[in-house]
């Protein structure tokens, strides 16, 4: 995807073919050498591509968070369906903006404020008309 590799040029995308990365060597090695126990997976399709390496992570004993509006399924219900298995399983489900302000902890963080703080106004709906106007009238430069 473009748009992502253009945001992390520094990581090298990995190819697989089937629909469980999990059973892919590379992929799984790449993971495994993080030496991480954390995971965090969104995707496209929620029903296979995202819920298999889930389920499979976690039978592996990984930790895994699950951003299940950042994860795409063939219906509503069947993505809605895909969600509820993996979290039975162990998974946790998180959103994405909890996942940005997670890593971003608070405001005052100034190395990747104006990174966060963008995304969140193109995106966040009311939460990023908010930090807008805390910019723009609250707290201008």
């Amino acid at each position: 995807m473009p748009s992502v590799q253009a945001a992390i040029p520094e990581v090298v995308a990995l190819d697989r073919r089937n629909m469980n990365a999990w059973e892919d060597d590379a992929v799984r090695s790449a993971i495994e050498a993080t030496k991480r126990r954390r995971l965090i997976v969104s995707g496209l399709l929620t029903e296979a591509c995202v819920s298999f390496p889930v389920l499979s992570a976690l039978s592996a004993g990984y930790e895994v968070h699950v951003v299940g509006d950042a994860c795409g399924g063939l219906t509503i219900a069947s993505h809605e369906l895909a969600l509820r298995r993996m979290e039975a399983a162990g998974a946790k489900m998180t959103s994405w903006i909890q996942v940005l302000l997670e890593l971003q902890r608070d405001w005052t963080r100034h190395a990747t404020y104006d990174g966060a703080r963008s995304i969140v106004e193109a995106h966040g709906g009311g939460y990023g008309i908010g930090l807008a106007y805390a910019r723009d009238m609250v707290h201008p430069a």
